[in-house]
């Protein structure tokens, strides 16, 4: 019997073929990945790296968010104890410039103005991982000096106005400090100077003339620390917010790159096993026709 030589070169070109597409079928099967070379599928794959980028940006963000959350927190809490100290003054100097307190007293309410005072300013010059956040951008340098060989004391601001901000994936900016100049210092609402005054009006032992005065200037600058710790309040909300909302977006986008990537291992294993049928029939096809004649010749 003589088997016509372009058949059996057709028998064993299909064998390949599903022999080529059992491997690639098996290894999707065990790797449950459908993609893992640009030729795979192009397309798949172009969308996969773009999901990737933006994936990485991401994550980037939130990494970036979480450290400058820490950072805004610490400055948060800083105030918070500002807040406490001077709202503290305020109500001993209060109480001393309203009573007939004797020079003893005085000199108390003086020394206890000066631990709240010294109190705020180390809480001004408040450090974080080696930066100062009331620095504006110069966070290696410290914001407040104290000069305390002059009645009343006096206070240097040693940073600039410029505050620290963070862009969203979306572009946005989020003002991420506040200059130490508009929290402890700002012209009409100056904290230190203010308990510096104070101190020096109950130093003497007798409460000064402008005790009174000096009260209202502290209690004014009261007023502007806490519209600035709203600000940043508020600030730090939005940037969790945007941060939770930029994590969420990323799990998407993963798990979305991996729709692309992965196969579908129901499908998969029903092509595997026509696929192997399909090899097994070849396969005894050209077994039948290798018993009635020399395939190798017939090949030549």
């Amino acid at each position: 019997m003589r088997v016509d030589p372009n058949y059996v070169s057709g028998l064993v070109s299909s064998l390949e073929g599903t022999t080529l597409t059992d491997q690639q079928l098996s290894s999707e099967l065990s790797s449950g990945l459908a993609v893992t070379k640009l030729s795979d599928n192009p397309v798949a794959a172009g969308q996969a790296s773009l999901l990737g980028s933006a994936i990485s940006q991401a994550d980037s963000f939130v990494q970036t968010a979480a450290t400058t959350q820490s950072m805004m927190q610490l400055t948060d809490s800083a105030l918070g104890s500002v807040v406490t100290q001077v709202t503290s003054a305020i109500s001993v100097s209060v109480q001393g410039s309203n009573s007939t307190n004797d020079p003893t007293d005085n000199i108390a309410i003086s020394a206890q103005l000066t631990n709240i005072r010294d109190e705020v300013v180390s809480l001004a010059n408040t450090n974080y991982q080696g930066s100062y956040v009331f620095s504006g951008s110069q966070g290696n340098v410290q914001p407040y000096t104290l000069n305390t060989t002059t009645m009343p004391a006096t206070a240097t601001y040693n940073g600039d106005t410029q505050v620290g901000t963070v862009s969203t994936p979306g572009g946005a900016q989020i003002q991420t400090g506040i200059a130490g100049s508009a929290v402890f210092s700002a012209p009409g609402a100056n904290v230190i100077q203010a308990l510096n005054n104070l101190i020096a009006d109950f130093a003497s032992g007798t409460a000064s003339a402008s005790a009174a005065e000096d009260v209202g200037a502290l209690t004014n600058a009261l007023g502007n620390l806490s519209q600035q710790r709203a600000t940043l309040d508020s600030s730090l909300s939005r940037l969790e917010s945007v941060s939770n909302y930029t994590q969420t977006d990323a799990t998407e986008m993963t798990a979305a790159q991996s729709g692309l990537m992965a196969a579908d291992t129901a499908t998969v294993a029903t092509q595997l096993s026509s696929t192997e049928t399909q090899s097994q029939a070849l396969i005894a096809v050209i077994a039948t026709l290798s018993k009635s004649t020399n395939l190798f010749s017939v090949m030549q």
